[in-house]
């Protein structure tokens, strides 16, 4: 198990100590080398994704049923949702031979996950090592789930770091991040952190507001980094507030690294007009399933096929297709057929033109639009920012916002049967955590939340103009 994940558990000592020290000991944990930072696999990741044959389409088949077979059998094995699952379909995992054979293999959802987390899980791995998670996607349904520790990390580390080098990026670059991090949930708290130990500038993603934005310019310009890495949500809002006040981007940076919530190409166009460097997306979600990113010079979505099997379900009346994956390496807790929840337009080279990878591309990803919580103070609250990665959600079904006015808020939940209300005050002194104290919230139980045309549900309900 890789040193990250041993101190994790620590990471909130961490952030309270005396800045002089936490500067000490993040300066020194950087000095350490990847091998024992990230683990000893993560060498075998960064390998993987430099792996020739990985690129050579005549391999792709052959690699992944590889994978796709060592994951099914052990799902078969030792995880007995899936043992139950296979037998009652007739699904036998040793008989795969070709991407059609895999239909006979059931779909999972959501669902399944909410009611059937434990018979999920590997028997053959430890409790000692999982990494409990949750999401609440772009749907606004939790969800836990395991990832492996000494595997997963070290796995996104270097599937990140192998997309990020498409545009400039190297191990030990300076970042400037506006992504969720809670820097201060005072409304009129301080805007960055300094994190010693990856030398990165964490600016809060909860302050954006015409009055501090320029506070933010004055942060980074002292910082010189590299590369902006921001939610697409608060580039946007960096870069329409320096196109509004008619004032230009000071600071040479290879890239703005913009993944989680959706970026439009006219919203691209603009942020590459105004930053005057190239705008790199992709795609991935926590359940790390399947994981997309931009080209080297192309802006298409190409799925790594080291990292997950990926298929798409049939066309909707908009020509968009689910993507259903299945995860690669987290023995931990198996994702097999999944269904995200989320909509692409899957490329066509005959109509769209060729492809520079010879993989699975997208050409564009449809939801996860930008949606806001507004505060009394005018600060705007991206519901990505927002997601939590603990257990605070666990046994509800649904959770939603319903805003009408700035500053007040609804928190509505759906509830399971094994849900108490002994915890609603630690759910709402986590929501209070998040959105600062310039906010009034309730919370609400309800029988069902509102859901989109499309019957989705949504993270929110705002009637605010």
């Amino acid at each position: 198990m890789s040193i990250e994940d041993r101190l994790y558990p620590l990471l909130s000592v961490y952030e309270k100590l005396p800045a002089p020290l936490k500067k000490t000991a993040g300066r020194l944990y950087r000095l350490l080398p990847e091998r024992h930072r990230l683990g000893r696999h993560y060498a075998d990741f960064v390998a993987l994704t430099e792996s020739p044959e990985a690129f050579a389409s005549g391999a792709l088949w052959d690699r992944q049923i590889v994978e796709l077979r060592r994951v099914l059998l052990h799902a078969a094995a030792h995880c007995p949702f899936y043992s139950n699952r296979f037998e009652r379909a007739g699904f036998e995992p040793r008989k795969l031979g070709s991407p059609d054979d895999l239909l006979q293999c059931p779909l999972l959802e959501k669902k399944d996950l909410i009611e059937s987390r434990e018979s999920l899980a590997s028997r053959q791995v430890p409790a000692s090592e999982r990494l409990y998670i949750t999401t609440g996607g772009s749907t606004g349904v939790p969800v836990g789930f395991y990832l492996q520790r000494g595997i997963s990390r070290p796995k996104e580390q270097a599937f990140l770091e192998a997309m990020w080098r498409r545009v400039g990026y190297t191990p030990g670059a300076r970042l400037a991040v506006i992504r969720g991090h809670v820097v201060n949930p005072r409304s009129q708290g301080r805007i960055a952190s300094y994190d010693a130990t990856r030398d990165w500038l964490m600016l809060s993603s909860y302050h954006l507001t015409e009055r501090r934005l320029p506070e933010y310019l004055e942060e980074i310009e002292r910082f010189q980094p590299e590369f902006l890495h921001a939610y697409p949500s608060a580039a946007l809002q960096v870069a329409e507030y320096l196109e509004r006040s008619g004032q230009q981007w000071r600071i040479p940076i290879r890239a703005v690294l913009c993944g989680s919530e959706r970026l439009t190409l006219p919203q691209k166009r603009l942020l590459e007009r105004v930053f005057q460097c190239r705008i790199y997306r992709w795609y991935g979600h926590s359940e790390r399933v399947v994981l997309a990113g931009e080209g080297k010079s192309s802006e298409w979505f190409y799925f790594w096929p080291q990292y997950g099997f990926v298929e798409f379900g049939p066309p909707d009346e908009d020509g968009l297709r689910e993507v259903i994956g299945t995860s690669f390496h987290n023995l931990a807790m198996p994702l097999i057929r999944y269904r995200t929840g989320d909509f692409v337009r899957v490329s066509n080279p005959a109509v769209d033109g060729p492809a520079e990878y010879p993989w699975p591309a997208a050409i564009e990803i449809s939801g996860r639009d930008h949606e806001f919580l507004v505060s009394l103070e005018g600060r705007r609250i991206s519901l990505t920012a927002f997601n939590m990665h603990d257990a605070l959600f666990d046994h509800l079904y649904a959770v939603q916002f319903f805003q009408e006015e700035p500053g007040v808020a609804e928190f509505r939940y759906v509830a399971s049967p094994s849900f108490h209300k002994s915890r609603l005050s630690s759910i709402e002194a986590g929501i209070k955590r998040k959105l600062g104290d310039d906010f009034r919230i309730t919370l609400r139980e309800v029988g069902e939340t509102e859901k989109t045309p499309r019957g989705k549900h949504r993270w929110l309900v705002s009637r605010l103009h």
